[in-house]
């Protein structure tokens, strides 16, 4: 479980095929490396999100951490994507000490959003993207959103997409500040919106 409340930027090091997908080491920022009491020192086997997406430490070397994404993971998200050099949102999973600034994440990618346009407001930015349909009906004005696993709140909602409005804070932590029109992200909608929906599926028409 996570918040959406991005920690750091990692950098992709190196991405190597595997017989069922591939394997990311990504060098971690030096924030990340240190222990507190709302979280304990990464091991083997921990969850951190990457760009939203719950991957599992499998390696780890200095100030890099190894994952492993399968065909399933690579074909619902933008991680396929990846190469060497490019920035990373990374978000290590709740402990139970730990503050629930943003909301309840699960990590588990939903789908794909392109970016669609980028409106800029002084130091903010009010962001559009255009996503599936069936995901647009689990959002609402002023419900959460996880974008490249950051915990946002929507500004509008279409049958095709949303907005967010994004501070300068926001921009300065994550990956958000050089995305362009046309890029692709990872989404996941509120885990409220989806079990709603499913209750209410045996009464649609």
């Amino acid at each position: 479980m996570f918040t959406g409340l991005v920690e750091g930027r990692g950098v992709v090091r190196s991405l190597t095929a595997e017989s069922a997908g591939v394997r990311l080491s990504i060098q971690v920022p030096p924030e990340l490396l240190r222990a507190d009491a709302a979280h304990p020192a990464t091991v083997l086997g921990d969850s951190v999100a990457i760009n939203g997406c719950c991957l599992t430490v499998v390696a780890q070397q200095e100030d890099c951490w190894e994952f492993q994404a399968g065909s399933e993971t690579l074909s619902r998200t933008n991680l396929g994507g990846l190469q060497p050099g490019t920035p990373v949102n990374l978000e290590r999973a709740l402990s139970a000490q730990a503050r629930l600034g943003g909301h309840f994440v699960q990590g588990h990618v939903d789908g794909l959003g392109v970016v669609q346009r980028i409106e800029r407001e002084g130091e903010w930015i009010k962001m559009w993207f255009q996503t599936p349909e069936a995901l647009a009906r689990l959002m609402v004005p002023k419900g959460s959103i996880t974008v490249d696993g950051i915990s946002l709140t929507v500004v509008d909602v279409t049958s095709e997409g949303f907005s967010v409005a994004l501070i300068p804070h926001t921009l300065e932590k994550t990956t958000l500040a050089i995305r362009q029109a046309g890029d692709a992200v990872n989404i996941e909608t509120d885990i409220l919106g989806k079990y709603i929906d499913k209750l209410l599926e045996p009464w649609r028409s």
